[in-house]
């Protein structure tokens, strides 16, 4: 059997509900591809339509957009296991 290696690429992400909200991420939910949830000020989840089906992002995830543009939550965790710091 074969082995295959990631091939390595610069996505750009933010901390739901930590992190400033970038615009790519508001042009989703202004085309309705995302759906916010929380208070006013607060931003506890939302439900981004992804080829896939509809991923839930709870507060603290990342919210990864990746090479091709799609846009997917990712668990801290795995985040921190998967990704790091390219700059600033």
């Amino acid at each position: 059997m074969a082995r295959y290696r990631k091939r390595p690429v610069t996505i750009e992400a933010f901390c739901l509900g930590q992190d400033p909200i970038p615009d790519w991420f508001m042009d989703k939910v202004s085309s309705n591809d995302i759906v916010l949830h929380g208070p006013s000020g607060r931003l506890d989840c939302c439900q981004i339509r992804t080829l896939e089906g509809v991923m839930q992002g709870e507060h603290g995830d990342w919210i990864i957009q990746g090479v091709a543009g799609e846009i997917y939550a990712c668990k801290a965790a795995i985040f921190a296991q998967t990704y790091e710091v390219v700059d600033g």
